[in-house]
């Protein structure tokens, strides 16, 4: 008598629990003054990570200036662009809502995921370069299809973004984030791919070799952070582009926005960049090799 009892009380419990959980996520989402404060913390943290990667770039040119643009100076720049127009986005993110045509939110939205993209593909050549170097492959293709594969993927989605503005079909909408979602889990193989190998590469190494253990860790963390984070992109894209409750172009989801770029893009790059923060030797000690 008394369990008969207690069952319809905990289903109540746990009913009013989840209505009270809906209400909070409905509360928050609708308040103008919690907008305000969770895309002002957006902001503030796409700040401090463009800083932090402004600030190593700035480092690495007063240690090594001779040698121009080299993959972690273009590394560490890439980073600063991405992070400051998103830091920028979020702040003036209510002119960015009034934008008209609607395209032009997606395409603001849409551009730094894309220079995203080429940064962290450009950690990928850097270890393929690397792996086929080991394996005297030769590299000669590999920087030529860098370029040629981020050039596509640009030239598709401008050829998109201009039919969606010549005529705008939902149904061009979903196939622009779809194929997002494409390029993602491309960039995804990609770290699982060239990160896998020089891991394994890596640990075919005598124990004994000076700095295999940290770079061991350094190739396995990056692999691993870069893998998920572009998987859960991939699956979030997928979401966003079928369920309207997931959308994230229109910033009125703050909650959402809130979780997807923190888990996408702003953990994993601060994760990245403390990972790689050792800087280049000096001047005239050893040879110097971008990204160590």
């Amino acid at each position: 008598m008394i369990e008969a009892e207690m069952g319809p009380s905990e289903a109540s419990v746990t009913m009013y629990t989840l209505k009270d959980s809906y209400n909070l996520w409905d509360l928050l989402n609708q308040s103008p003054v919690w907008q305000d404060r969770i895309f002002h913390v957006l902001a503030g943290l796409y700040g401090v990570v463009a800083g932090v990667a402004l600030v190593q770039l700035i480092r690495i040119q007063q240690r090594v200036p001779e040698y121009g643009w080299t993959t972690q100076k273009v590394f560490h720049f890439l980073n600063f662009l991405v992070n400051g127009a998103r830091c920028l986005t979020f702040v003036f993110r209510r002119d960015v809502e009034q934008l008209t045509p609607e395209i032009a939110q997606h395409m603001l939205l849409d551009l730094p995921s894309l220079v995203f993209f080429t940064t962290y593909a450009l950690l990928v050549l850097f270890w393929a370069e690397i792996y086929y170097q080991a394996k005297a492959i030769s590299t000669d293709g590999l920087r030529p299809g860098f370029f040629a594969i981020n050039g596509i993927v640009y030239a598709i989605q401008i050829i998109l973004w201009l039919i969606i503005w010549w005529k705008p079909i939902h149904i061009l909408v979903i196939i622009s984030k779809v194929f997002f979602a494409g390029v993602s889990l491309m960039a995804a193989l990609g770290f699982l791919l060239y990160g896998g190998r020089l891991f394994l590469m890596l640990q075919q190494f005598p124990v004994e070799s000076k700095g295999r253990r940290k770079k061991l860790h350094e190739v396995g963390y990056v692999t691993t952070i870069c893998f998920a984070c572009f998987l859960v992109r991939c699956i979030m894209m997928c979401f966003n582009a079928f369920n309207k409750a997931a959308n994230l172009d229109i910033l009125e989801h703050p909650v959402l926005n809130f979780i997807y770029y923190l888990l996408v893009e702003i953990l994993p790059s601060s994760l990245v960049l403390f990972i790689l923060r050792k800087l280049p030797p000096k001047r005239g000690i050893i040879q110097y090799h971008a990204i160590r």
